[in-house]
């Protein structure tokens, strides 16, 4: 941010402060992150000790969503010459910063936004966060609240269950979230009565009922599988999971053995309906059409996160500062990181293309260096490489033994760093983990 000479807005004495007025998505990867988390133009005297946000100009722009938005605070008393002759430049340099074939009709039409709210609410749908969304969120919040207040257990649950729908997996993400922001500052109490209000609710409400049903098929399918032996055959997996005796059962099978329902599995399973028939030919009819869709899910969701890591890595090595870049990522390096990686050295090492391979391996030094982390982050970024939430539970019951107060308070620490980060997926999956491994060591001090 540029260093801007400024009179205190409460002393009038003269300070140094960082303003931002354009914040453009396409030059700057954080320009997105900082307008959600309203972290910019804070003025901060050390003379008479104010801190506040100072009113500004704002001109914010996203190539992708072809977003050229407005702001002018109403206090500064702008007339329409005013506006245009400040913004005119910033919308200028937008322009000669995009290539000829991407200047759109969008550029000739900023859309001015009344409030900060508004242009931050229109930052949000660009993302798939509409109003409602908003809305409901604080409606947690406030439940939330309400709850923490609550001193009778009868009271808590007649709350709970007149709001049911709303004790969801984003209101035990919310909880969660404080839960581990009160581990790291240290606030012993706060982190307690988080800790205690989540036992309580998870024990009285649907969504905890339903993960208690899921930790249980999560581990009758860890048992079923180690029953089969180290030598499973194609036949054995067909037959435990004809024996899955829920749905839950067998999407946890299924994302536990996916590497094993390859060709040769489902030509057994062929082969099984061609010798079957009447209702076990439906069966296994029925079967088949399950694990495909089952598959296909698991097969998107792989591909997704492959091609993530390849534009992660695209926008790593576009960056001035390469290695500052990197670290910056590093909770986003999983093996499809480290694979595409790999594929995009193989590429400019083939093409001869010394400027690429030079910049690949900036990044691979620096994630050279980071192998040197703590048991617990390495633990953690082990885990969250991790297909799904069955897989990420079968792997804390495996390593329980693990699953630390240290732990515990790293995974606090690397959440509370990820939330300002712009990766709502990868902070989303760092959620569910903690939430895993939380009730893992609850279940251990039982």
């Amino acid at each position: 941010m540029p260093k801007t000479r400024i009179n205190c807005p409460n002393c009038r004495q003269p300070i140094v402060a960082d303003i931002t007025q354009l914040f453009d998505a396409g030059q700057d990867p954080r320009a997105k992150q900082m307008i959600l988390s309203g972290s910019f133009n804070v003025a901060r005297c050390a003379n008479c000790g104010y801190q506040g946000s100072l009113a500004t100009p704002i001109v914010y722009h996203d190539p992708e969503k072809e977003y050229l938005l407005t702001y002018f605070p109403p206090e500064l008393g702008l007339s329409v010459p005013e506006q245009e002759r400040l913004v005119g430049p910033m919308l200028k340099q937008v322009m000669d910063n995009l290539p000829v074939e991407k200047r759109k009709g969008y550029l000739l039409r900023p859309q001015t936004m009344l409030t900060l709210q508004a242009l931050v609410e229109r930052v949000l749908e660009g993302e798939g966060i509409t109003k409602e969304m908003l809305d409901a969120q604080q409606k947690r919040l406030n439940l939330l609240q309400r709850l923490l207040q609550v001193t009778s257990d009868d009271v808590l649950e007649h709350i709970a269950k007149e709001n049911d729908n709303l004790l969801d997996g984003d209101f035990f993400s919310i909880l969660t979230r404080l839960g581990t922001s009160a581990v790291s500052s240290q606030d012993q109490e706060s982190a307690r009565r988080l800790n205690d209000l989540q036992t309580k609710l998870l024990k009285i409400t649907s969504f905890g009922k339903d993960m208690e049903r899921q930790s249980k098929e999560v581990e009758a399918a860890m048992k079923s599988l180690q029953e089969l032996g180290k030598d499973i055959t194609h036949e054995k997996l067909l037959d435990l999971l004809l024996q899955a005796p829920s749905e839950i059962r067998l999407n946890v099978l299924v994302s536990m053995v996916r590497p094993g329902l390859d060709y040769e599995f489902f030509q057994q399973l062929t082969n099984r309906i061609e010798q079957a028939s009447g209702n076990e030919r439906q069966k296994l009819l029925d079967l088949r059409t399950k694990l495909l869709g089952m598959i296909q899910q698991i097969d998107k969701e792989i591909e997704a996160r492959t091609r993530r890591s390849a534009q992660l890595l695209e926008e790593i090595i576009k960056q001035p500062d390469i290695s500052e870049a990197t670290r910056q990522n590093l909770q986003s390096v999983d093996d499809y990181f480290i694979a595409a990686l790999n594929e995009r050295y193989e590429v400019a090492k083939k093409s001869g293309d010394l400027d690429v391979l030079n910049k690949i391996n900036q990044v691979a030094a620096v994630l050279q260096q980071a192998e040197q982390a703590p048991k617990e982050l390495n633990l953690i970024e082990e885990m969250l490489d991790l297909p799904n939430e069955a897989a990420m539970q079968q792997a804390l019951e495996e390593h329980k033994q693990e699953i630390t107060p240290e732990f515990l308070d790293m995974m606090g620490a690397v959440i509370a760093q990820m939330e300002n980060s712009g990766e709502p997926e990868v902070s989303a999956r760092l959620q569910t983990l903690y939430r895993l491994a939380l009730r893992q060591s609850m279940k251990m001090n039982m």
